[in-house]
């Protein structure tokens, strides 16, 4: 993949980006089946590639400059030198027609950048996802509510030179810290919700809802748990770490029609377009719920027939491996983006075998990429 920003010696994301397509997917086959070669039984399915360029459906751009020659890009935190990556390869087409937009949207508000080094400025960060029909989701990361008032007055501005920027909020990230975004979260549009399309069903984005940054590999994702689902049709399931529920609903759709489906997730924005999404599908069996994933399974006095789960980058953790190594279920789907942390915790689940596994690989041109496993317990 040809990047100027690479070749400029601007930006080195893209740790892999000068191995040809198919050295990086090799490698990264290679490094999954070295970590689970415990089980040399294990079925690997064909990996689901990925387009190298254009496939990031969110950019998260640091804003840096001045308010009359911003930049949306990097900035290095120790000297507060910025680098403006709004032109980078990686992100989907729709996307690319926003960039400039919001340069001249920071000069017309007059958003003070934020500078890091001198801790004083506000707008910290700019985010923006978009989907496939090429509607956008906006978000301004404010060190406070200073420029809300300059925001709001420009915003028919905005929504004339970006008619496809559906949901536009300002978040609020106070505390002198190196997060993308924080807690607090004001709408400024009509519309809440960004609609993603997803196979065959639209999920319903809220600004602090978690999505794939890559929808093609999370169709593979998804559809591949599905395909797995529907083999066994079981009488219940659930589904941990349900982000904004993706699993959960692409199960529910190939089970009976009254068998329950239960997703769990921390996050209640998740939980919230979890919710609207299943309403809007008219999905009866399933029950979204913003608690602790393994709080809710230690506690909840029952198992369902099938689990699927999908944690963060440290796993699932001892306490929920030894739930799940005691709980007689049959079947387990574990979607895992660190296959090292998958390993260690199949190693605290001896009752099970993975039969079946595929490598997808959701971040190109890195060394990054997700695991789905399909785990029999023993007879």
């Amino acid at each position: 993949m040809e990047c100027q920003y690479y070749r400029e010696n601007l930006c080195h994301s893209c740790a892999t980006i000068e191995l040809p397509y198919e050295q990086q997917v090799a490698a990264k086959e290679n490094d999954a089946h070295t970590l689970l070669q415990a089980y040399p039984h294990v079925k690997w399915l064909p990996t689901a590639t990925s387009a190298q360029s254009g496939f990031r459906n969110k950019a998260k751009f640091v804003v840096g400059g001045t308010a009359d020659h911003p930049t949306l890009g990097t900035v290095d935190y120790r000297s507060g030198a910025s680098t403006d990556l709004g032109q980078c390869p990686l992100y989907i087409e729709q996307i690319e027609p926003a960039v400039p937009v919001l340069r001249e949207f920071i000069r017309r508000a007059h958003l003070t950048p934020y500078d890091i080094p001198k801790r004083r400025g506000e707008l910290k960060n700019i985010l923006v996802t978009a989907s496939d029909d090429g509607q956008l989701m906006i978000r301004f990361v404010l060190r406070s509510k200073k420029l809300l008032v300059p925001i709001k007055k420009n915003m028919d501005w905005l929504c004339q030179q970006l008619p496809t920027a559906r949901v536009i909020s300002v978040n609020l990230l106070r505390e002198h810290v190196a997060l993308v975004e924080g807690d607090e979260e004001i709408i400024l549009t009509d519309h809440q919700t960004l609609p993603m399309r997803v196979n065959d069903m639209v999920l319903h984005l809220r600004p602090q809802s978690f999505f794939q940054t890559n929808t093609s590999i999370a169709e593979a994702m998804y559809s591949q748990a599905q395909q797995w689902v529907a083999e066994v049709q079981p009488g219940s399931l659930w589904d941990l770490y349900c982000g904004v529920g993706g699993f959960a609903l692409h199960a529910a759709e190939v089970m009976e029609p009254h068998a329950p489906v239960t997703g769990i997730e921390i996050s209640s924005e998740a939980i919230a377009s979890a919710r609207w999404t299943a309403r809007e599908s008219s999905i009866e069996n399933l029950h979204f719920s913003a608690q602790d994933a393994p709080e809710f399974a230690l506690s909840s006095g029952s198992v369902p027939e099938v689990l699927i789960m999908n944690p963060p980058r440290r796993g699932i953790g001892a306490k929920l491996c030894s739930w799940v190594q005691d709980s007689g279920i049959e079947r387990v789907i574990y979607s895992s983006c660190n296959a090292k942390t998958l390993a260690q915790d199949l190693e605290r689940m001896p009752a099970y075998d993975p039969v079946q596994a595929r490598v997808l690989d959701m971040f190109p041109n890195s060394n990054h990429y997700e695991v789905i496993t399909l785990l029999q317990r023993r007879a």
